[in-house]
C-alpha cells in the first residue's frame, strides 16, 4: 500500500544509486531507477523498494510491480528476473534507513505546543474535555467526545459520535463512526518489531496505520499496534475487552469478540464472528476462519478453518482436547485396587 502522507511526511524521491551510497549495499542493476516509497515485498508498487530477509528457504511472495529489492545473499534467488536489487547483510535494517530518508513520521516531530492545533478540524458539536490534545491535520467528527488528557495525534481521523475515554492516545489511525475507546487505550503505537542492526538489535520502523471501522469497542488499557507498511484493521462491530494486545498487520473481521488478556501476534487474520475467551493467544501469521470459538487460555499455532470450537495449548478441536485432559487425569490418578 502507499504510505499515508497524513501520518508520514514525504521527503522526496531518491535513486538506487543514492540508496547504495546511503546504505553501503552493493547495487546490481540500473542506478538511475527512482524510488518514491517503501513496502513489504508482497504488496510493493511501482516506485517502491521492498526487502527480503531471512534464510531464503521458505515460500517468498514478491509483487510483480515492485521497482527494486534489497536482499541478503540467501534471498538473491528470489529476486524476479529484470528487477534491480541491492545486496547487503542487513536488508531489513537498511530498508528502514531508506524509509526514514523518504518519510518523516509526523508524530515524532510534533511537540504538541498548541493544545488544539490550528490545523485541526473539530466539529462544532464535538466535545473536547479538559486536557485533551488535538494534533495538526487531525479531524474530530460531529457528536464525538474526547476524554480528559487524551491525545489525538497528527492526521488522525475520528468519525461521528465516537467516545474516546480519558488518558487515551490515538496515532496513525483512521477511526470510523460510533467507535468507543475506553480509558487508557493505546491505538497506533509501533509494534514489537525487532531487527538486527550494525550494533545489535534495533526497533523496526513502522509506517502503517490502524483502521477502526464503525461501531468498534476497544477496552480499557488495550493496545493496538499500527502496521509495519500495511494496515492493522479491526472490522465493524468487533468488541475487545480490557487489557488486550493486538500486534502489527493483524486483520480482524466483522463482529469478532475478544475477552480480557487476549494476545494476537503479528500478521494474524481472524474471520467474521469469531469468539475468543480470556487469555487466548495466537501465534504470528496464523489464519482463523469465520465463526470459530476459542476457549479461554487457548494457544493457537496453526490455521483453523471456518466454524468449530477449539481449546487447549496447542489448540485442537474442543472434544478432542477434553478427551485428552480426561485421559491424563486418569493416568495421573489411577484408582487404588484392594
Amino acid at each position: 500500500m502507499t504510505i499515508d502522507p497524513r501520518f508520514y511526511a514525504p521527503l522526496g524521491a531518491t535513486t538506487l544509486g543514492k540508496i547504495a551510497e546511503l546504505t553501503g549495499a552493493a547495487l546490481h542493476g540500473d542506478a538511475s531507477v527512482e524510488i518514491r516509497g517503501v513496502s513489504a515485498s508482497a504488496t510493493g508498487r511501482a516506485g517502491d523498494l521492498s526487502f527480503l530477509d531471512g534464510d531464503g528457504k521458505g515460500e517468498v511472495s514478491v509483487s510483480p510491480d515492485v521497482s527494486a529489492l534489497i536482499v541478503n545473499a540467501a534471498n538473491v534467488r528470489h529476486v524476479p528476473e529484470g528487477v534491480p536489487y541491492l545486496l547487503t547483510n542487513l536488508p531489513r535494517h537498511d530498508h528502514g534507513v531508506v524509509a526514514f530518508s523518504l518519510f518523516q513520521p509526523r508524530h515524532l516531530v510534533w511537540n504538541g505546543d498548541a493544545r488544539i492545533s490550528p490545523d485541526a478540524k473539530v466539529h462544532p458539536d464535538a466535545t473536547l474535555s479538559p486536557g485533551a490534545v488535538i494534533g495538526p491535520g487531525a479531524t474530530v467528527g460531529e457528536g464525538s467526545v474526547i476524554g480528559p488528557n487524551s491525545v489525538i495525534g497528527p492526521g488522525v481521523q475520528i468519525g461521528r459520535k465516537c467516545r474516546i475515554g480519558a488518558n487515551t492516545s490515538v496515532f496513525c489511525a483512521l477511526v470510523g463512526d460510533n467507535v468507543t475507546l475506553l480509558s487508557g487505550a493505546r491505538i497506533g503505537e509501533a509494534g514489537f518489531g525487532v531487527m538486527g542492526g550494525p550494533s545489535g538489535m534495533e526497533d523496526a520502523p513502522h509506517f502503517g496505520r490502524v483502521i477502526l471501522q464503525d461501531h468498534v469497542t476497544i477496552g480499557a488499557n488495550t493496545c493496538i499496534d499500527r502496521g509495519v507498511f500495511d494496515d492493522t484493521i479491526i472490522g465493524e462491530r468487533t468488541k475487545f475487552d480490557n487489557l488486550c494486545q493486538v500486534a502489527h498487520n493483524v486483520v480482524f473481521g466483522r463482529g469478532v469478540v475478544m475477552a480480557a488478556f487476549g494476545g494476537i501476534s503479528g500478521s494474524v487474520t481472524i474471520g467474521d464472528g469469531t469468539r475468543m475467551g480470556g487469555r487466548v493467544g495466537i501465534a504470528d501469521h496464523v489464519r482463523i476462519g469465520d465463526g470459530v470459538s476459542l476457549a479461554a487460555a487457548s494457544g493457537v499455532f496453526r490455521d483453523i478453518d471456518d466454524g468449530g470450537i477449539w481449546g487447549g495449548t496447542p489448540a485442537k478441536p474442543h472434544r478432542q482436547y477434553l478427551r485428552e485432559v480426561a485421559w491424563l487425569q486418569k493416568q495421573a490418578n489411577p484408582k487404588k485396587t484392594s
